[in-house]
């Protein structure tokens, strides 16, 4: 059920920042001009896999690891230089089970978009450091990031640590040399969020010059998150965020999943979010049940992926949905693999070259490419 709901903390009033162009959607006047629509999949597809022989001393059990032996997936995107880097994220043991291996974040960059070079070792994973309690054994996952208006970068990734899994931040100034800040919600509501399932984190960001920056509304920063259903926070640093909490201080659902659709499981937020002339577009990851209340036209357990717009003015505010996904699971790789029920789970999204690239995770296994003309 889709819910409409007020906002409770200070985001009424927000209006649009006037020194930066808005990005229209779609130029074409159509009742879909709100969606962003027409991402057809790269002939070469996947466009990454695993690979045995990167290998890397790990600080922890001090060993050498093929970080990259079992899987790599779900990656965020960016533009730096004319250049497109992707961070993502690698498991190293294939012989563990779903949810058990240690994943470390990789980079990797394209002059093309299409064809990339990997760095040969993580630049981003668990340490012998105050963060390991949150990070480790599980490993850092499913990173986002976006460019600051001050050139810098922030990361929003998921800190396994097999028990509890949390969204955390972190800063760098080149993609290759990140500070950790730990889970985002921990100073917040002293702590009352801390230990609570969160994941996937969309921060809102506007094109500018060519590229998506992080958008400050009010002052703020804002960002889409959860996997069961999408709560909103604002921060006035990046680093530490406050969610949005309804009239009982419990999180507010600014969206959720839909019963007999193939979002009916969950609704994760993908990559970045658009501020846009129509609202503020999130691009999302919808898994269909299993069992009652599951969709009939899509396989049971798969993951397609989806889009909602919210009022610009009142970013928790409910506009729309697309009433069908945009992009599912159709090719061998993203229907196998370790998450055989097919996954075109998306994450990461550039304006580059004047077209849009949608890179997404396929099974949990390979990373696949979407592009936009």
């Amino acid at each position: 059920m889709l819910k409409r709901l007020p906002l409770l903390f200070l985001l009424m009033g927000i209006c649009s920042c006037k020194e930066a162009k808005t990005l229209a959607i779609d130029k074409k006047e159509t009742p879909q001009e709100k969606w962003l629509l027409g991402f057809e999949k790269t002939k070469l597809n996947p466009i990454m896999i695993a690979d045995s022989s990167y290998v890397f001393l790990d600080p922890i059990t001090k060993k050498q690891v093929a970080w990259q032996k079992a899987d790599v997936f779900n990656p965020g995107a960016i533009v730096r230089n004319d250049t497109v880097f992707l961070l993502f994220r690698a498991e190293d043991n294939p012989a563990a089970i779903l949810g058990r291996r240690t994943s470390r974040i990789g980079l990797a960059y394209s002059a093309d978009g299409i064809h990339f070079t990997k760095y040969p070792e993580p630049v981003f994973f668990p340490a012998e450091d105050e963060f390991r309690q949150w990070d480790y054994p599980g490993g850092v996952e499913d990173p986002r990031v976006v460019e600051m208006p001050d050139g810098s970068y922030l990361m929003l990734y998921t800190s396994w640590n097999q028990d509890v899994a949390r969204l955390s931040s972190a800063t760098s100034q080149d993609l290759k040399n990140w500070t950790k800040h730990g889970p985002v919600f921990r100073k917040t509501y002293d702590g009352k969020f801390m230990d609570i399932w969160s994941k996937s984190g969309s921060i809102v960001t506007e094109l500018v010059d060519g590229r998506l920056k992080a958008k400050k509304i009010n002052g703020k920063y804002l960002m889409y998150w959860g996997e069961l259903f999408v709560n909103l926070a604002q921060s006035k640093d990046g680093i530490h965020w406050e969610p949005t909490l309804d009239e009982n201080g419990e999180l507010l659902h600014v969206f959720e999943p839909t019963s007999g659709d193939f979002d009916s499981h969950l609704t994760e937020p993908g990559p970045p979010a658009l501020y846009t002339e129509q609202g503020i577009l999130l691009l999302y990851n919808g898994k269909n049940l299993q069992g009652e209340g599951a969709s009939s036209q899509y396989p049971e357990g798969t993951y397609c992926g989806g889009q909602v717009l919210f009022d610009k003015e009142n970013p928790a505010e409910f506009i729309g949905r697309l009433e069908s996904p945009f992009i599912c699971p159709s090719l061998p790789h993203e229907i196998s693999g370790q998450y055989k029920a097919g996954t075109t789970f998306i994450e990461g999204l550039v304006y580059f070259k004047d077209k849009w690239f949608l890179y997404y995770g396929t099974a949990d296994s390979m990373v696949g490419l979407a592009i936009k003309e």
